[in-house]
């Protein structure tokens, strides 16, 4: 395993507490303090997005997620006017979760049970991370469908193909290129007991929402990505 220096250990630390803590801060400020969202996924986004935005999370959250709860609105009126990329910047979030929780779920089951493939833990990761990026996207188009039987697993899965795979796949792609380099030429052997492994995944993370930002903005031009979510209006 490579020598971690003190300083990249010190490091990654602080900014493991800095995400955990601003991820602490959405939570609180939307189930403690009453700011719920009324597209309740956003929920489930704003706080897994501060997960590797940190800070940058938590202003846009209080710019234009908090003043869309109705108890905001209770208070002040009508949100205040937001910039002209805030929808796309809201929907890169919420494709960017998908992957977020993807690698949180399926990182420490391949390192849990200690697959390896041609010799590395690197493949099973990056398979293990895009099935469960895919796996969460259509868990979420499911969840916002009508109940209609089997019908809604289908009816999940087309309109996840249709308006996330292609932003999906692009995150992937960066976040799995990052994480190849890291391991094979600078990090071999790293595990996740290190901070230095989810600083490392957090790097990957913020490439992969900026990698995504343009094919979401090509679907949304299209017409593809109607849906408002936690879109200020």
């Amino acid at each position: 395993m490579t020598v971690q220096p003190t300083w990249l250990v010190m490091l990654s630390w602080a900014a493991l507490f800095v995400v955990l803590t601003s991820t602490v801060v959405v939570v609180v400020d939307q189930f403690v303090l009453g700011y719920r969202q009324p597209a309740k996924i956003m929920e489930i986004v704003w706080p897994a997005t501060a997960l590797y935005l940190g800070p940058a999370a938590v202003l846009t959250y209080r710019q234009w997620g908090r003043p869309q709860s109705p108890r905001w609105l209770d208070r002040h009126g009508n949100p205040p006017r937001t910039s002209r990329h805030a929808h796309t910047i809201i929907q890169t979030y919420h494709c960017a979760t998908h992957c977020t929780l993807g690698v949180i779920i399926a990182t420490p089951i391949t390192y849990g049970i200690g697959l390896e493939l041609f010799g590395s833990t690197l493949w099973p990761e990056v398979i293990g991370d895009y099935v469960g990026a895919v796996a969460v996207g259509v868990a979420f188009r499911y969840s916002t469908e009508a109940p209609t039987g089997g019908r809604r697993v289908w009816a999940a899965m087309r309109k996840f193909a249709r308006g996330d795979l292609l932003t999906v796949s692009v995150f992937e792609l960066a976040l799995v290129g990052w994480l190849a380099l890291m391991h094979l030429h600078f990090f071999h052997g790293l595990l996740p007991s290190s901070p230095v492994f989810w600083l490392i995944i957090q790097v990957g993370l913020i490439l992969g929402f900026f990698a995504a930002w343009p094919p979401t903005l090509l679907l949304i031009r299209r017409g593809v990505k109607t849906e408002s979510l936690g879109t200020p209006q």
